[in-house]
């Protein structure tokens, strides 16, 4: 039995799931630190702080969803190219959810900060909250058609 196809498999999955969820991790900390520092300025504005703050969260979830999606072709018997396939889908939404959710949280982390300063900026900075986090929608689509392909 050739070890290299799942070993490559399990390799992929291990950095989906992990990248993606680090970004997340990252990008939601950078929110929240905005947000204790604007809490002193705008208590009341509470919920748009949090809207914004867990926002990069979603690329975790995309990581997680990305195993759901790869999950029944790994087993013993794949392929090689299979293996490849999901090493590379792997990395490619792992790396796209690490960065886009760092610096989704940094957009977030501006937005928290301008509210916290008393603009009124809640629905725009949501619109451009949203920019980085299409290109870890872009990587999650492709496990799609990675997967169609093998």
């Amino acid at each position: 039995m050739e070890t290299l196809p799942l070993t490559l498999a399990f390799i992929g999955i291990g950095l989906l799931v992990g990248l993606s969820g680090c970004g997340s991790a990252m990008g939601t900390a950078i929110g929240a630190m905005s947000t204790v520092g604007a809490l002193k300025k705008r208590p009341e504005a509470f919920g748009s702080f949090i809207v914004l703050s867990a926002l990069p969260g979603t690329q975790g979830l995309y990581g997680f969803a990305g195993f759901f999606i790869l999950q029944d072709l790994i087993s013993p018997e794949m392929t090689l190219l299979q293996g490849a396939g999901i090493l590379g889908g792997g990395i490619a939404l792992g790396l796209a959810g690490l960065l886009s959710g760092m610096f989704q949280g940094r957009v977030c982390a501006s937005s928290i900060d301008s509210i916290g300063s008393g603009n009124d900026v809640f629905g725009r900075a949501l619109i451009l909250a949203v920019f980085p986090e299409l290109y870890a929608i872009i990587a999650f689509a492709s496990l799609f058609l990675i997967r169609g392909v093998l």
